[in-house]
């Protein structure tokens, strides 16, 4: 477990670029990345941050009404696809099968970063990392790395 202290913004895009240069491509399936944390803790902020370190120049915006978004990574990427999927609204496990959750699994050039994994934890196989963001009192966060 790794414990981060942020800020400012400003330090969230830091850390955000730190953290996805610090990933690899992982054997036979997809690079799972889940998100904990209340709203306006910082998981979609830390996905534009992840977004732009890996060369996504289109606005990066919460996928909360459509539940997922695609962004196309550049050729020098290890991965070639940003997944991200937000499950907020999703009610129930056989809900993530309609996104295609499996297929996109499957694939080791995918990048998924999973806000709100809570909701359908039962359906999800174990991530490569799951990260939690906390609001501390003074509003800066907590994030921490598992």
């Amino acid at each position: 477990m790794e414990v981060r202290h942020i800020a400012t913004i400003e330090e969230l895009g830091k850390e955000a670029a730190r953290f996805a240069l610090s990933l690899s491509l992982r054997e036979g399936e997809a690079t799972l990345v889940t998100l904990s944390g209340e709203l306006g803790a910082g998981k979609t902020a830390f996905t534009q941050a992840v977004a732009k370190a890996l060369g996504v120049t289109e606005p990066v915006t919460s996928p909360t009404f459509v539940l997922e978004k695609i962004y196309p990574l550049a050729p020098s990427m290890a991965f070639e696809r940003l997944v991200h999927i937000d499950a907020y609204r999703l009610e129930t496990d056989d809900s993530l099968a309609a996104l295609g959750f499996a297929e996109r699994m499957t694939d080791p050039k995918n990048l998924i970063l999973f806000e709100w994994p809570e909701q359908v934890a039962d359906a999800l196989p174990e991530p490569a990392v799951h990260i939690s963001f906390e609001i501390l009192p003074d509003e800066s966060r907590e994030i921490t790395y598992e």
